[in-house]
C-alpha cells in the first residue's frame, strides 16, 4: 500500500515536473506570444519628453506623448536607491533577476494561505519588464504566463545590464500618475527640482508612490502619502540604511510640495506654443538637409530658447502687481450706474448668441481666475459671463532689436483659463502708430523742426469728421518733434496730408504689418490695427539703425546625449527699411517723448533711469491701452484691454496708455535696474549724435504760439473744411514730389 502511494506521488511529481517543463518550454518558444531576445532588450529605448529651457538654463516646459526624462545611476542620490531597495526588493543586489525566496513566500503565503499582506514576489528587474512591455491577458493562465515570461526575461536582462543600469532604467520607466513617467519628471512635478536635489524625505515620498501612484499622490491624498513615506523610512531603518534617531525626527515632518505642472501652470506657456511651431519647422529642415528624422514628442531633445528667465519673471511679477489693482477698479466701475446697465445688456446679448437665455440663472461650478489663484466657485451662467467680459486681458513682449530674439513673452494673464494669446491679438494701435507716420515724413526729407499747424479742420466727405487733441487745445504751430512727443492729433492729421497716404502705406507694408490701412484722416490717429509682435518689430527698426528683423525663439537643439543638431547663426539684419538718418532722428524724438512727453511717468513715477525711447497709445473710448519702449538692446511693448472693446474704463485716469499699459513696462524695467547683470544686458545707450547737420535739425522750439496779429486776422477767417477731393489732390501732390529713386524703390518693394 505504501509502495503504491509512493508510486502515485512519484508519478504526480514526474507529471508536475513534466508539466512545468512543458509550460516553460511553451512560454520560451513563444506559444504564449513573443519573448524578447537579448538583442531586443539591449535596444529598448524609452520614449522621453523634449525639454524646453530658457537661455540661462531653466526648465520651462516639455513636449511629450509620455512625460519622461531619463537619468543615469550616477545622478541618483544614495538615499533614493536605499529607499527603493529597502521597500521594493531587499535582496536586489544578491539575486540574478528572480528571487526564489520571494517566490516561495508568494506560493505558500499568498496563494496557499491567502495572505495578501505577504506582498508580491516580483523583483525590481521583473517590475522593470512589466513597465517596459506591459502585460497581456491569457485567461486563467494570465498571472502564470506573465510571471514566467518576466522570470525568463529577468535573467536575460541581468546578463546584459549591470545592477546599477537596471535600477536607473527602472526608475526611468515607472509611472507616477498625472501622465508623468520616471522619477526625474516626478521630482520636478511635485518638488520643482531635479532628482539630484531631493531631500531624504522627498525621495521617500516618491519611492512610496510606486506602490499605488494615485492613492499615495501627495497632492491629491497628502494623508496617505504621509503614512506611506514613513513606511518607506521605517523599511530603511529595518535594513540598516537609516539611523533610528534620524527616522524619529523625519517621521514628524510634514510633506512640503512645490507643485510645478509646467504643462498648464508654467511661467511661459504662451511662449512654448510659439517654440513648438518653430521647432517643428526646424526639424523638418534638418530632415530635408541631413535625412535624420526626429520626433519632438518622444526623442528627448533639449531645446535652448531665447527667453531670459529673470526678465520673464520680472514681467510676470509686474502683471500681478499692477493688473490685480486695475482689475478691481474695472469691476468696481461696472458694479453700478450706467456701466452696470451697459454690462447687463452685453450679458443678455451673449446669452442670446449662445442660445442659453433660459440657463442664465442656472448655478454650477465654474473655474474662475483671480490674482490670488484660480478657484472653483458655484455661480450662475450670467455671472460667469459677467466675470469673463470684465476681465482685463494683457500681453507683454520684449525682443532684441538686432537679432529678433524673444527675451520675454507674456501672452496673457493665465494660460489655463485664458488660453488665447494676447501677443497675437490685433487691435487699433492708437498713438503708437504715430512714429510710423512721422518716420515716413522724415524719410521724405522733412526735419524734426518742420512745423505743423495745430488748427483743426472739418472733413465733410468723411462724415464731417473733425480731429481734436486729447487736451482739447488748439492753435499755434508744433514742430514734428513737439507734435510727436505731446501726441497731438491735429498736427498729426495735417502731417498725413502733407506726407501722403502712399508714403505712409509704403513704410507700413515694409515694416511687415498685415492690416490693410484705410485711407481716412483718422488713420493718422492710429485706427490701423496690429498685434504686439508686429509693433515690436517695427520699433526695432528705429532701434537697430533701420533694418527689418524676424523674431526667433530657438537658439539650439540637442539630442538627449548632447549632440547639437541645430544651432542658429547670429547674423546682422540685411533688409534695410529706413535710412540711418531717419532712425537716428526718430530715436532722438522718441527719447524726448519719454523724458518730456506722454511717457514721463516711467521716469518720475517708476524711477527708471536707463536710456529709453518710446510712445504711449490710447484707443478710442479707452478700449485699449498701449506702451512701446526701446533702446539699442531691447524693445518692450505692452497692451491692456478687455476682450470686447465695449468694456473699458470711462476715464483716462485709469484707461490711458500711460496709466494702464506703461506701468507693466515700468515695473519690469525697475526690476532690471536692480540687477546689475540684467541692466548691463538691457540698458545700452543710444549713439551720441556727432553730425552737426543732424544736431541742427533737432535744434528748435517744440511749439510756436500765434502772434497777436495772426490771432486777430484768424477771427475773420471762415471755418476751414477739407473735402475728399482736396485730400486726394493733396496726396497726389505729395506723391509727385517724391524723387525718382524713391519711386523705383517702392515699385521694387510692391513686386515682391
Amino acid at each position: 500500500m505504501v509502495k503504491k502511494i509512493f508510486r502515485i506521488i512519484l508519478l504526480l511529481i514526474i507529471i508536475a515536473i513534466a508539466g512545468v517543463t512543458l509550460f516553460l518550454a511553451a512560454v520560451n518558444f513563444e506559444f504564449f506570444g513573443h519573448v524578447y531576445s537579448r538583442k531586443e532588450l539591449k535596444q529598448f529605448k524609452n520614449q522621453t519628453a523634449t525639454r524646453i529651457y530658457t537661455r540661462d538654463g531653466v526648465l520651462i516646459g516639455k513636449f511629450f506623448d509620455k512625460n519622461r526624462t531619463n537619468i543615469t545611476y550616477e545622478q541618483l542620490p544614495k538615499h533614493v536607491v536605499d529607499a527603493l531597495v529597502a521597500t521594493e526588493d531587499a535582496r536586489y543586489f544578491e539575486h540574478e533577476g528572480v528571487d526564489s525566496r520571494s517566490l516561495l513566500r508568494v506560493l505558500f503565503k499568498t496563494i496557499i494561505l491567502n495572505d495578501a499582506s505577504s506582498g508580491g514576489g516580483s523583483t525590481i528587474t521583473q517590475q522593470l519588464l512589466k513597465n517596459m512591455y506591459g502585460r497581456k491577458r491569457f485567461g486563467a493562465l494570465t498571472m502564470l504566463v506573465n510571471k514566467t515570461k518576466e522570470g525568463i526575461l529577468a535573467t536575460r536582462l541581468e546578463s546584459i545590464y549591470t545592477k546599477k543600469e537596471i535600477l536607473a532604467l527602472y526608475l526611468n520607466t515607472v509611472p507616477f500618475g498625472e501622465n508623468v513617467f520616471g522619477i526625474e519628471a516626478a521630482s520636478y512635478l511635485f518638488f520643482n527640482k531635479s532628482i539630484t536635489g531631493l531631500s531624504l524625505g522627498e525621495g521617500a515620498v516618491l519611492v512610496g508612490m510606486l506602490k499605488a501612484n494615485t492613492y499615495y499622490n501627495p497632492r491629491l491624498y497628502p494623508e496617505h502619502a504621509f503614512k506611506r513615506r514613513n513606511v518607506v523610512l521605517y523599511q530603511m531603518v529595518n535594513y540598516e540604511y537609516l539611523n533610528k534617531t534620524v527616522y524619529d525626527s523625519l517621521k514628524l515632518l510634514p510633506i512640503v510640495l512645490d507643485y510645478a505642472n509646467l504643462e498648464s501652470e508654467g511661467p511661459a506657456n504662451y511662449f512654448i506654443v510659439e517654440v513648438k511651431k518653430e521647432l517643428k519647422q526646424i526639424l523638418l529642415e534638418v530632415e530635408n538637409k541631413t535625412g535624420e528624422k526626429w520626433d519632438y514628442r518622444a526623442d528627448g531633445l533639449v531645446v535652448e530658447t531665447t527667453l531670459d528667465n529673470k526678465l520673464q519673471h520680472y514681467a510676470l511679477s509686474s502683471f500681478r502687481q499692477h493688473l490685480s489693482v486695475m482689475q478691481k477698479r474695472l469691476r468696481k466701475q461696472y458694479a453700478s450706474g450706467r456701466s452696470h446697465s451697459q454690462l447687463n445688456k452685453m450679458i443678455q446679448k451673449e446669452l442670446k448668441k449662445r442660445g442659453i437665455i433660459e440657463r442664465a440663472k442656472e448655478i454650477g461650478p465654474h473655474e474662475i481666475f483671480t490674482w490670488n489663484g484660480t478657484i472653483v466657485d458655484s455661480i450662475s451662467v450670467a455671472d460667469s459671463i459677467s466675470l469673463s467680459l470684465t476681465t482685463l486681458q494683457s500681453g507683454l513682449l520684449a525682443i532684441n532689436p538686432k537679432t529678433g530674439d524673444v527675451l520675454a513673452y507674456v501672452g496673457g494673464i493665465d494660460f489655463r483659463t485664458q488660453p488665447y494669446n494676447q501677443i497675437n491679438a490685433r487691435r487699433q494701435l492708437a498713438s503708437t502708430f504715430k512714429p510710423i507716420l512721422y518716420a515716413s515724413a522724415i524719410e521724405k526729407g522733412m526735419a524734426p523742426c518742420y512745423y505743423l499747424s495745430n488748427s483743426a479742420k472739418n472733413y465733410e466727405d468723411f462724415d464731417n469728421w473733425k480731429p481734436s487733441n486729447y487736451d482739447h487745445s488748439e492753435g499755434g504751430m508744433f514742430s514734428l518733434t513737439g507734435a510727436l512727443i505731446k501726441s497731438k492729433n491735429i498736427p498729426s492729421v495735417n502731417l498725413l496730408f502733407e506726407v501722403g497716404f502712399d508714403e505712409v502705406d509704403y513704410l507700413w507694408r515694409k515694416m511687415g504689418f498685415s492690416y490693410e490701412l484705410q485711407y481716412t484722416p483718422s488713420m493718422a490717429l492710429g485706427t490701423g490695427e496690429a498685434n504686439l509682435m508686429e509693433l515690436a518689430k517695427a520699433y526695432a527698426t528705429f532701434a537697430n539703425g533701420g533694418f527689418k528683423i524676424e523674431s526667433k525663439t530657438i537658439l539650439r537643439i540637442k539630442t538627449a546625449d548632447g549632440k547639437v543638431i541645430y544651432e542658429r547663426k547670429t547674423e546682422a539684419p540685411s533688409s534695410k527699411i529706413i535710412e540711418e538718418r531717419t532712425s537716428i532722428l526718430m530715436n532722438e524724438m522718441l527719447q524726448k517723448a519719454i523724458n518730456q512727453g506722454t511717457g514721463t511717468s516711467i521716469r518720475n513715477k517708476y524711477n527708471v533711469k536707463m536710456p529709453l525711447a518710446g510712445k504711449t497709445g490710447t484707443s478710442q473710448n479707452f478700449a485699449d491701452a498701449w506702451f512701446a519702449s526701446y533702446n539699442p538692446s531691447m524693445v518692450m511693448v505692452a497692451r491692456v484691454g478687455a476682450s470686447s472693446p465695449n468694456i473699458h474704463f470711462n476715464n483716462g485716469a485709469n484707461g490711458s496708455g500711460g496709466r494702464l499699459a506703461l506701468p507693466l513696462v515700468g515695473l519690469t524695467l525697475q526690476q532690471i535696474e536692480q540687477n546689475t547683470k540684467e541692466l548691463k544686458l538691457y540698458g545700452k545707450d543710444f549713439k551720441t549724435i556727432s553730425d552737426t547737420l543732424l544736431l541742427e535739425e533737432m535744434n528748435c522750439e517744440d511749439y510756436l504760439d500765434e502772434t497777436g496779429m495772426e490771432k486777430f486776422f484768424n477771427m475773420f477767417k471762415s471755418s476751414t473744411t477739407t473735402t475728399e477731393k482736396e485730400v486726394r489732390k493733396s496726396s497726389r501732390k505729395s506723391t509727385n514730389r517724391n524723387s525718382k529713386k524713391r519711386k523705383k524703390k517702392r515699385r521694387k518693394w510692391f513686386k515682391r
